[in-house]
């Protein structure tokens, strides 16, 4: 298969056919994010896409998940997402499940209709990296989307039957907003509801502004217990029931899993045995 830079998807989609139908991020100026670097955003061209599907047909035979990348591929035309789309259940008839990452404001530009028809042709589910519910933070890391943004999109995928999957940043807002971003982001995370609600946890990337800030000591990374207090803080003030729950991540300091509702508590006290034993994740096997 043909790959153009850094192969990015979620844990979830670690056994999915990855099939780049554009390079880069549309946005690409999130302060923290190192992945597309200079790169610059293209939608690939659709008869190289159709070659690689078939290519990854006479490799694989028949699929049953594809990954469509990269950063934020639902911002490509809703046209050329159900050509892709009808070219990949052609090729493959067990095909059950097509996932996409999205940014919030993607799906906005996005209508009802365009996106219950993504759904018809194959799109399962789509991951959206939120980061934080604090418009503070979300302006101080460029995010380019609000909180309300977010609510809206989110709210507009899951009416259109697409299972929502959603990321939470643990230690973007620093140490100074730390509390601010742990209570703002359950408060959007209830008023999202997702399907699903995965934490992972920001690491300093050279190369970035953020890592720059860091520098100049204008950003302050909570240290693995105040990350974990974060966490703790996070679902204490979540009011969400069916939502599955995951820190599986590798950049995450411990790894915890359940349904919220019936493994709250669970969880919680999982984090306060993490606190108090000093059981992390060691340093060297963290990663992105």
């Amino acid at each position: 298969m043909r790959y153009r830079g850094n192969v990015i998807r979620p844990p979830s989609e670690a056994g999915s056919y990855i099939l780049q139908v554009a390079w880069g991020c549309s946005h690409n100026r999130c302060t923290f994010c190192g992945t597309y670097g200079d790169l610059t955003f293209q939608i690939r061209p659709l008869e190289e896409v159709r070659e690689d599907i078939l290519m990854a047909k006479s490799y694989y035979g028949d699929l049953r998940r594809v990954f469509l990348a990269d950063g934020n591929a639902l911002v490509l035309p809703t046209e050329r997402l159900l050509g892709i789309l009808g070219c990949l259940k052609e090729a493959f008839p067990s095909l059950q499940r097509v996932g996409i990452y999205a940014r919030a404001t993607d799906i906005l530009r996005k209508s009802a209709e365009e996106l219950r028809d993504l759904r018809a042709a194959g799109l399962g589910i789509v991951y959206v990296g939120l980061e934080s519910g604090s418009d503070s933070v979300l302006s101080l890391v460029r995010k380019g989307c609000t909180r309300d943004e977010a609510v809206a999109g989110c709210i507009r995928a899951k009416e259109a039957d697409l299972k929502l999957s959603t990321i939470i940043l643990l230690g973007i807002g620093g140490k100074s907003l730390s509390r601010e971003h742990s209570l703002e982001s359950a408060r959007l995370v209830n008023a999202i509801n997702p399907r699903y609600l995965s934490l992972l946890t920001l690491m300093i990337l050279k190369n970035t502004p953020l890592y720059e800030k860091v520098q100049q000591g204008l950003f302050e990374l909570p240290d693995p217990g105040g990350l974990l207090e974060e966490m703790k803080l996070f679902i204490e003030n979540l009011d969400v029931r069916q939502t599955i729950f995951r820190t599986n991540h590798a950049s995450n300091y411990l790894s915890l899993e359940g349904t919220l509702g019936k493994d709250r508590d669970r969880i919680l006290r999982e984090i306060d045995r993490a606190l108090q034993a000093g059981f992390l994740r060691p340093e060297f096997i963290r990663g992105l």
